[in-house]
């Protein structure tokens, strides 16, 4: 699937529970990093691949499944969701991301897999085409990397690189 140059070039990055307390939540894991630290750095990376990124942040299931059918609703190219613990618990995410037919990479900022065993499997895994764990914040620029990727966006200097050739 190409970007075609009428086609909605806006990603939603979705954060779940406790992801608006960087810093204060699992330090150790996150480091001092706020959300509008996180967010700055979806927008710079987005914006390399001509994206547009939008944030939403909730602490309720409810919050992240209106954003999902927004997002469905608003014809958003894709998007990046760490549903937090929602992620392991909720087949309802689930079953909106797969409903919504919109690309979804789904990151956790922690190795889940080097954890307790009931954080190996998350629900909002079987809906996303990729999962990233264990590389902090730096989780979400890979993500949009990959999402663009899959969307046929190319950055700006592959762009100008490719021109000179």
């Amino acid at each position: 699937m190409g970007m075609a140059e009428d086609a909605n070039k806006t990603i939603y990055v979705l954060h779940g529970p406790s992801l608006d307390l960087p810093g204060t939540c699992e330090p150790q894991t996150s480091g001092p990093t706020t959300l509008a630290d996180v967010e700055r750095l979806c927008a710079e990376t987005a914006a390399r691949f001509g994206l547009t990124s939008l944030y939403r942040q909730s602490n309720h299931e409810d919050g992240l499944m209106q954003s999902i059918h927004e997002a469905s609703a608003g014809d958003v190219a894709g998007i990046v969701l760490n549903a937090g613990t929602y992620s392991r618990t909720s087949a309802a995410l689930q079953d909106a991301l797969v409903h919504s037919n919109i690309p979804m990479v789904e990151v956790r900022i922690g190795n889940t897999r080097g954890r307790d065993s009931f954080r190996h499997h998350t629900f909002t895994a079987k809906a996303a085409f990729a999962s990233i764990s264990g590389f902090g914040v730096d989780g979400y620029r890979l993500a949009i990397t990959g999402l663009a990727a899959k969307l046929g966006a190319k950055a700006a200097l592959q762009t100008d690189l490719s021109a000179q050739a």
